[in-house]
């Protein structure tokens, strides 16, 4: 009886140790509307994986927004954004950083700039009622 009382309290005891070890994970989705190619996914994936703290990276270039999984005891969202930013591209409300863009190849510049990416269509318009 003693063993089954012992044996109890330590894998309770464990339980508990490893539950207070688990770092809150969260899930955000950041625009980027002038990332819209193969080239710009791979640019800005490979740029952000030598982060600390982000577990998955996925850049939809169709609808032209980034989806990441970090852990929140090591980045933010804000850290991300500059990151991207960093990277050459526009990450919600904080603008591209000017050099990191004027390095991108010409592919991956805005139409206006004389690159390949014509201007993102936008989603239709829910009907009104």
């Amino acid at each position: 009886m003693k063993k089954g009382i012992v044996l109890f309290v330590l894998f309770f005891g464990m339980s508990v140790a490893m539950q207070a070890q688990t770092k809150p994970v969260l899930t955000a989705t950041i625009k980027t509307p002038n990332a819209l190619c193969a080239l710009c996914k791979d640019r800005i994936e490979t740029y952000l994986k030598r982060y600390d703290g982000l577990l998955e990276i996925n850049v939809n270039f169709r609808k032209g927004e980034t989806r990441v999984k970090y852990i929140t005891d090591r980045t933010d969202i804000e850290q991300i954004k500059t990151a991207i930013s960093n990277c050459g591209y526009e990450a919600d409300d904080v603008p591209a950083d000017a050099e990191a863009y004027n390095r991108l190849p010409k592919s991956c510049k805005k139409f206006a700039d004389g690159g390949g990416h014509p201007k993102p269509k936008l989603p239709p318009a829910a009907p009104q009622q």
